[in-house]
């Protein structure tokens, strides 16, 4: 599961890949960590959820201007803030502001999380609580970004709102397809990261949400 400006993303443990594949893309993997327990721990809070993923999607902040984005006090945001530094999430943008308040930048694209298992069976019940948190956190923030689009869609160009798309499927897999589509899914989202390197006439930031789960037989 990897998580970008964007959030978390599930990456399945495969079986280990042939000879000759190429070797995984560093640049990726070191722009987007794995989760451990520890890490963990320290992001599941609704407030610092939050606060990274503005910091991701928007861009460099004050713990000011953050706490009147979010409807917070910039008392909390500063605080959490600096817990999401001890925890590797943020870092100082030194290179901003007059020196009278920190910046802040998130510190990777985002962060991923490579055995689900890990978590889910963990023996410490916080860190089975934690990723329950986390998993429902996201989840609540793809319902309200949905949302947010049909209620704002007449307000954008009629290509944009025909280029859209809310779909679902129900096919039946086991769970080595299903990780096999996932990961043939991710792979084609990462192709077209780089196709507008910068922002072009008509161009647009696009949400894609991914959720891929079983259902029980009725």
């Amino acid at each position: 599961m990897r998580s970008y400006p964007e959030r978390v993303t599930h990456t399945p443990a495969a079986d280990p890949p042939p000879a000759d594949a190429p070797p995984p893309d560093p640049v990726l993997h070191a722009d987007v960590p794995p989760l451990d327990p520890r890490s963990l721990r320290g992001l599941a809070h609704p407030l610092r959820m939050r606060l990274l993923a503005a910091l991701r999607e928007d861009g460099p902040a004050t713990a000011s201007a953050l706490a009147a984005r979010l409807g917070e006090s910039s008392g909390a945001t500063s605080y959490h803030l600096r817990q999401l530094a001890a925890y590797g999430f943020v870092v100082d943008d030194p290179g901003r502001g007059t020196g009278r308040e920190r910046w802040w930048k998130a510190a990777h694209r985002g962060v991923r999380v490579d055995s689900m298992e890990e978590f889910t069976a963990h023996p410490d019940p916080e860190v089975r609580g934690a990723i329950s948190a986390l998993l429902y956190a996201h989840s609540a923030a793809h319902a309200e970004q949905l949302n947010g689009w049909i209620g704002t869609m007449h307000e954008w160009p009629a290509a944009w709102r025909e280029a859209s798309d809310l779909s679902d499927f129900s096919i039946r897999l086991t769970p080595e397809l299903a990780r096999e589509l996932g990961e043939r899914l991710h792979a084609l989202v990462e192709s077209y990261r780089d196709r507008l390197p910068e922002p072009v006439e008509g161009s647009a930031r696009v949400r894609i949400h991914l959720h891929a789960f079983p259902r029980r037989a009725d």
